[in-house]
């Protein structure tokens, strides 16, 4: 499963700021930069941004976090195991069904 907007959904923890984008001009405020209040594909936090959200999510709901894959999940749903997997912004799920 391929999360379109992954990176874009991330919530910064420290206060990141960027320069005024090429368009965005104000002429009464040129040397002010811009705050950002969540993460973008470019922002070197993104990543760690989005695995903090959905292991916060993950194991809210109940998954044990695999102690030899830190990108691993797994639950038993009904005596069956439900095994997610992360790659940066694919999931993959497995199970016996």
């Amino acid at each position: 499963m391929d999360v379109k907007t992954v990176f874009l959904n991330g919530k910064i923890e420290e206060e990141v700021y960027i320069e005024k984008l090429e368009g965005f001009e104000t002429f009464d405020h040129e040397s002010h930069v811009c705050q950002l209040k969540r993460d973008f594909y470019r922002l070197k936090q993104a990543p760690h941004a989005w695995y903090t959200r959905i292991d916060n999510y993950f194991t809210g709901l109940g998954f044990t976090k695999s102690e030899a894959y830190v990108n691993h999940y797994y639950i038993m749903v009904e005596g069956k195991p439900l095994i997610i997997v992360l790659y940066v912004d694919d999931l993959i799920l497995t199970g016996d069904d």
